[in-house]
């Protein structure tokens, strides 16, 4: 089952999404369904609302009168947040019971227009964000929901700016254009991604390249890594383990395969080999198969042993290395990172090395054994520019 989270501003086309999605065959749970559910008349939800507002916020019927609660909530951040304290955690559980009913090969979308400001996307697997333009957004309002301008307006500020939803979208739907556009990207996400996307889940199946190529840096590295490892984080609570941003994705300016390496710490490989694998794999990141362990530096015998996992995501490859705390691999990880950051000229040159060996030797096997003489002698140096500044990792 692959749980997506679908989110956008009021205005921005998010329900025309949804309901596109629902028709290519996603099985959608509609938050704001769910939250008028849990606060109907009969229900502990409306109880304790009425209890904490009072009856103002009934309508002459007994039912929630969603204007007068909202006219209560929205100017005063301590009422809305005692709102939320009430029906948050019973959308949670309703929408965690639905989830469980559905197939276990299911897409599910859940639309949640407050995703973002309540911190909901590391819980799935992929974040989609619908994004229009304000003046877009406010006319749509006008025409086709008959809402005020001014009362317009003032729903757009309460919620998260196009930035901040950017920062937490694993893709972003631009709704600019007409409804045919729109169908047709969400074509496009549905076939290319959703649906390999959950049968790599389903099937515990990580993505893999075999070939080198080198991307030019991406600004964005760092924001992809911090989406990844939120979503590493929420998978392995209670534990809290470290995560760290390795690889040269993780140095600014140097060309690099277009893989987020990733280092989880973990205390032993008992540890890593018990039920972290599971929860991992659950949440996107399968172990890849087979035996894995990084060559000792300077190079000599034995060798360090790890685990690695993978993404079952086809559009965002990632190296997951599991490796122990304080041991020599894990060490040399951050130091070989901290050093490139520190040290322009060996940046330089490693970026040489990189590009002269993408061209000769492709397969990603090769690739890796013919940088080991540079990474001997960078070990070296590394080793000499922690001595002088006092690093630690």
């Amino acid at each position: 089952m692959l749980m997506v989270g679908l989110t956008g501003g009021i205005g921005s086309g998010k329900s025309a999404v949804s309901a596109w999605l629902a028709e290519r065959g996603a099985v959608i749970i509609d938050a704001d369904r769910v939250a008028r559910e849990v606060v109907a008349p009969g229900t502990e939800g409306l109880a304790d609302i009425v209890a904490t507002f009072g009856d103002r916020v009934l309508d002459a019927g007994g039912a929630l009168d969603r204007a007068a609660l909202g006219a209560v909530v929205f100017a005063d951040e301590t009422a809305r947040r005692r709102l939320e304290a009430i029906t948050h955690p019973r959308v949670r559980a309703r929408t965690a019971e639905l989830a469980a009913a559905a197939p276990p090969d299911a897409v599910v979308v859940n639309d949640v227009p407050l995703l973002v400001e309540v911190g909901l996307a590391p819980t799935y697997h992929l974040v989609v964000v619908v994004q229009t333009a304000v003046t877009t957004r406010l006319e749509r309002l006008e025409r086709d929901r008959g809402m005020p301008r001014a009362e317009a307006e003032r729903r757009i500020a309460a919620q998260a700016d196009d930035a901040r939803r950017r920062a937490a979208a694993d893709v972003v739907l631009t709704n600019d254009g007409s409804l045919d556009e729109l169908h047709a990207a969400v074509d496009a996400l549905w076939r290319d991604r959703l649906l390999p996307y959950e049968r790599n889940v389903r099937e515990r199946r990580a993505v893999h390249r075999e070939r080198v190529e080198l991307a030019e840096p991406d600004p964005t590295w760092p924001q992809q890594y911090a989406r990844l490892a939120a979503r590493i984080r929420h998978a392995v609570a209670p534990a809290d383990l470290r995560v760290d941003h390795i690889g040269s994705t993780a140095v600014p300016g140097v060309a690099a395969k277009d893989v987020i390496d990733i280092q989880l710490t973990v205390p032993s490989l008992a540890e890593a080999d018990g039920p972290l694998a599971d929860r991992l794999a659950r949440a996107g990141f399968p172990r890849l198969p087979g035996e894995w362990w990084d060559n000792p530096r300077p190079a000599g015998t034995g060798r360090w042993e790890k685990r690695l996992h993978g993404s079952a995501d086809p559009a965002r490859p990632v190296h997951l290395h599991l490796r122990v705390a304080g041991s020599p691999g894990w060490r040399y990880a951050l130091l070989m990172r901290d050093h490139l950051r520190a040290d322009p000229d060996q940046r330089a040159a490693y970026l040489m090395v990189k590009r002269e060996l993408a061209a000769t030797a492709p397969d990603s096997g090769a690739y890796a054994t013919a940088k080991d003489p540079w990474f001997d002698e960078e070990c070296l140096r590394a080793e000499q520019w922690a001595a002088q500044t006092g690093w630690r990792p």
